[in-house]
């Protein structure tokens, strides 16, 4: 017996029948995105992660290419490059704001916040003996 949908489906052109509709195993999207492409972002980081020898100290090490643009930026600061000395001082200063813990003594929560959160503890209560829906 068709159920209420299957009765105002009108089967027409670009209307195929429900039942015939997908086949299985098959994508909706055949010619999108290549299985195992990479975007931007995965390439960026593969690029960074390679690993670069370096001669340093007299001898050479193997370092990462984030490693070495690191320690570049830090040598041109270092010899009063302004532009990386400007560079530096900006990811440090991002770097430190992340991890930088939110002080003790601040309020988490404003007046009209606690105002809220009450009228939505009321809500839930209020709500608490209905079944849902």
């Amino acid at each position: 017996m068709p159920t209420d949908r299957e009765i105002d489906y009108e089967v027409g052109y670009r209307k195929p029948p429900r039942r015939s509709r997908f086949k299985k195993g098959q994508s909706g999207n055949p010619r999108g995105r290549p299985r195992g492409s990479k975007n931007i972002s995965t390439l960026l980081r593969e690029a960074l992660n390679e690993p670069v020898t370096v001669a340093e100290n007299s001898g050479h090490r193997k370092i990462t290419m984030r490693q070495a643009i690191i320690k570049q930026l830090v040598h041109q600061a270092a010899k009063a490059n302004w532009r990386a000395m400007k560079i530096l001082l900006d990811l440090l200063r991002d770097t430190e704001g992340q991890t930088e813990p939110a002080p003790a003594d601040a309020k988490a929560f404003t007046a009209a916040d606690e105002k809220v959160i009450e009228q939505l503890k009321a809500r839930l209560n209020r709500n608490k003996g209905k079944p849902d829906d």
